[in-house]
């Protein structure tokens, strides 16, 4: 039998009168704003738990990302999925120029309509590789770095790990500004360290105790992310793309050598390590990968690639590298790129035989919060393989 709420806006249905009362819409609102104050200009994309909108707020003129909430249709008792409600929770208390801003929550008409309103951000660094004509400088990548290892200062110092960092996740206004974006996944942390899914962070990015099964999360996991967002800038194409967890250790293994107990104490005792051997191999590829980068470059990626997460360099730390203080020097932030000037320059130039080896550019010029042209990139080089 069908409720006799069904079909009807949100109210209350009387036992005693057996009569229904719609609930007054001050009421359902509270103190939020309705979502029919702003003007959705056009949908930018659709993640795990959640729409992208990009809108204007009728009362300020001003644009916004609009964050439609997806309920978790498998327990919808317990309503927004709670990957919604952490990123919810944890940006209402973060303030940080390299953070990205919620400004305040709006809801519709039915109770299910809640909407996130954040700060519009013209692009992410994923579209900017997809679409650059040529490698960011190290003037670039250094600035980049280092308004990432400021913001990765101040969530770590607040407890907070991000748990998903990618290029895809870092996103740029106009002005060259770098905020993080996309805290799905981010979980406040206290000591003494609960166990959590090592089942975390996008392949391609994830730490090599999370992937020999370590249930112990520290900020180290956000900072190995770090180095490989550092090494996919440098090198303009994804550092470890990894296709299986198998092969992700791997590549790991090829580019930094096999690890044991001496380097890191807690090796032999990781769990993945019942069920099999890793392969042998002794050397330390990073100054072959890179090699034209500094010796201050690669000191400072060795010790983002440390593979003891408690020997692993902190964001604090990495902001006092003698990298980021010899020449180049990092470039002011109004000096990076936007997306708008690569796309002309895009359609000006004249198609060579280099140009179609060119990363394969993206049709959306905003990417949401949570997705990804990791899988646009690695279909690219399967092609190009076969």
């Amino acid at each position: 039998m069908s409720s006799p709420t069904s079909n009807k806006p949100p109210g209350f249905f009387s036992i005693l009168s057996g009569e229904y009362s719609e609930l007054a819409e001050s009421d359902r609102l509270g103190k939020c704003r309705s979502v029919t104050e702003f003007e959705k200009l056009n949908r930018v994309g659709e993640g795990t738990y959640g729409i992208v909108y990009r809108a204007r707020d009728v009362e300020s003129n001003k644009i916004v990302v609009l964050k439609k909430m997806k309920f978790d249709k498998g327990t919808q008792k317990n309503g927004i999925h709670i990957t919604g409600l952490r990123e919810m929770n944890i940006l209402l208390n973060l303030s940080h120029v390299n953070i990205v801003e919620m400004t305040e929550v709006v809801v519709g008409k039915s109770l299910e309509s809640i909407f996130l309103v954040m700060e519009y951000c013209e692009q992410d660094l994923a579209s900017l590789l997809d679409n650059i004509l040529s490698p960011f400088s190290e003037p670039q990548v250094k600035c980049i770095m280092l308004q990432l290892f400021n913001g990765l200062q101040y969530l770590h110092e607040n407890f907070i790990i991000h748990r998903d960092l990618k290029v895809s996740n870092l996103l740029m206004t106009d002005k060259g500004c770098v905020k993080i974006a996309d805290f799905g996944l981010a979980r406040k942390y206290e000591l003494p360290l609960k166990p959590m899914t090592p089942t975390v962070v996008t392949l391609w990015y994830r730490a090599p105790e999370l992937l020999l099964g370590s249930k112990t999360h520290t900020t180290a996991i956000d900072i190995w992310s770090a180095g490989c967002i550092m090494g996919e800038l440098l090198a303009h194409k994804p550092l470890l793309p990894g296709r299986s967890e198998m092969h992700q250790i791997d590549l790991i293994l090829d580019m930094l050598g096999t690890p044991n107990d001496t380097i890191w104490p807690e090796f032999s005792s990781l769990p993945a390590l019942e069920n099999f051997t890793l392969k042998k191999q002794p050397y330390n590829n990073l100054k072959h990968k890179f090699g034209w980068l500094s010796e201050a470059g690669i000191r400072l990626l060795n010790v983002l690639f440390m593979y003891d997460p408690k020997r692993r360099i902190s964001a604090e730390d990495s902001l006092q590298s003698s990298y980021f203080k010899e020449q180049p020097r990092p470039c002011d932030p109004e000096f990076m790129p936007s997306f708008p000037q690569h796309r002309l320059k895009r359609k000006q130039a004249k198609p060579t035989a280099q140009s179609g080896e060119k990363r394969k550019s993206l049709d959306d010029s905003f990417k949401s919060f949570g997705e990804s042209s990791n899988s646009i990139r690695l279909k690219k080089s399967r092609q190009e393989k076969s």
